[in-house]
């Protein structure tokens, strides 16, 4: 019964079949240790935090460049402030206000970006940020990686007025001021005067966001693939041995609407009439039989 499967076509069904199975399987395995990994990060990343709140600040220049490892660490940098500017929409416990971001300009002669704390209200010309310390200074704070606009809160918008900016990053910032940026930021352990410190936060791609469950979610997907070219196979394996089984017992298919190859009512292939409805010509011989009587002769009652 079933020999159909050393056929040509069902050699292309199996191997189509054993194709597709490993490839959704495996498929669906690399989106799963793509969630762990991230939840792997997620907990590296809050063990580090809680970490480096007990570590000693380290000098900047052994911290860089930022990655996952170094982000969030403590360091520290001495110079002198610079240019301020302030950075809008940015939420601290549920309220809106912005940062107020100073440059620090090191010895070397690059400046690094200092958030000094958080105000809330609106970042304007008219918004007054309490002016920076004079002379020399030394900050300490956690180290952070360049903003990228449209992430983690940061602006995304251009045309901002003068003395805002958007994104805290190297790009952003070096059309702004006069000298090389750091790519990379601190935010202080304590704000300066009036102001709320900004907490430091996660390395990208180290949370459980959207990103992380969009993992999951495809994990899932690719599963459903692989049992559904499976259910597949068995379905057109079992029509076909369906088929085979009513082949060798005599039965088949109707091929015609009507119920018979040639769509007849009985199936039969029998002749078809003329035209005029009668019988097929030749059918009944020359003329009428021999006991048929002439319809013109019927006397009329």
């Amino acid at each position: 019964m079933y020999r159909f499967l050393l056929t040509p076509r069902w050699w292309a069904i199996n191997v189509l079949a054993l194709l597709a199975v490993p490839v959704c399987v495996f498929m669906g395995s690399w989106q799963l240790s793509r969630f762990e990994d991230r939840v792997q990060d997620h907990r590296t990343a809050t063990e580090q935090a809680t970490a480096a709140k007990k570590e000693a600040a380290r000098p900047l220049a052994s911290l860089l460049p930022v990655d996952k490892a170094t982000s969030g660490k403590r360091a520290t940098a001495t110079g002198h402030y610079g240019k301020q500017l302030l950075v809008p929409d940015r939420e601290l416990d549920d309220r809106d206000g912005y940062y107020v971001l100073t440059m620090l300009r090191t010895d070397g002669g690059k400046a690094l970006p200092v958030v000094r704390g958080w105000l809330p209200g609106t970042a304007s010309a008219t918004a007054k940020a309490p002016a920076a310390p004079t002379g020399e200074v030394t900050v300490t704070g956690a180290l952070q990686a360049s903003e990228t606009p449209g992430d983690n809160g940061a602006s995304a918008a251009g045309g901002l007025p003068a003395g805002q900016v958007g994104a805290i990053s190297a790009a952003s910032l070096v059309n702004l001021v006069p000298y090389d940026v750091y790519d990379a930021w601190v935010t202080l352990d304590r704000a300066d005067s009036g102001m709320t410190a900004v907490p430091a936060s996660a390395p990208d791609d180290s949370g459980l966001d959207l990103r992380a469950f969009q993992n999951l979610g495809y994990t899932g997907e690719w599963f459903v693939f692989a049992g559904f070219v499976v259910f597949m196979w068995f379905r057109l394996l079992r029509r076909e041995a369906e088929f085979q089984r009513d082949a060798a017992l005599g039965i088949l298919p109707d091929d015609g609407p009507g119920g018979g190859p040639h769509g007849g009512s009985d199936g039969g292939g029998g002749e078809p009439e003329d035209a005029d409805g009668g019988e097929p010509e030749g059918a009944g011989g020359a003329g009428p039989g021999p006991g048929a009587q002439d319809p013109a002769s019927t006397p009329v009652r």
